[in-house]
């Protein structure tokens, strides 16, 4: 993601969002401060560009539990025809492309516009990063044309 972010450069205005620093979801709590902050980070977002790793086959359980808070009201949430690019990342040789596939599921049940596009997936990535920063050319460039691609489509 901070490579991505790098080679945007003044392409884009990229926001982080931190989905540890949201509690664990309950449709019974309706004013908790870091939920309302999220929220409105998504809404003011024209595109979502969703970074993550493959935790047993599937996404991990913080990025669940932030999609659950932004997932309501049901068919009315913040990810209604929201323009959503998906990125995996995995330590072995398939580079989440379960996540992938699991997050596009979930995303499309919350009616966001998931982009059309070959996956961009980052295999062996723990062998990839240095200092923090993912080093694998022909994956930044290939994520990269796509990304491109996606800002494109936002207008």
């Amino acid at each position: 993601m901070r490579a991505l972010i790098a080679r945007l450069g003044d392409a884009a205005d990229c926001d982080v969002a931190d989905p540890g620093a949201l509690p664990h979801y309950n449709a019974d709590v309706t004013d908790n401060a870091a939920v309302a902050a999220f929220l409105a980070q998504i809404r003011a977002a024209d595109g979502l560009v969703f970074v993550t790793p493959e935790y047993n086959y599937s996404v991990p359980g913080v990025l669940k539990n932030a999609i659950d808070w932004a997932s309501r009201p049901a068919y009315e949430s913040v990810f209604k025809a929201k323009p959503c690019l998906v990125i995996t990342t995995s330590g072995g040789a398939l580079g989440g492309v379960r996540a992938q596939a699991h997050l596009k599921y979930i995303l499309n049940g919350m009616l966001a516009q998931v982009h059309t596009a070959k996956e961009i997936l980052v295999p062996m990535a723990n062998t990839k990063v240095v200092d923090g920063l993912l080093q694998d050319e022909a994956v930044l460039g290939f994520a990269g044309e796509t990304l491109a691609g996606f800002m494109a489509t936002l207008g």
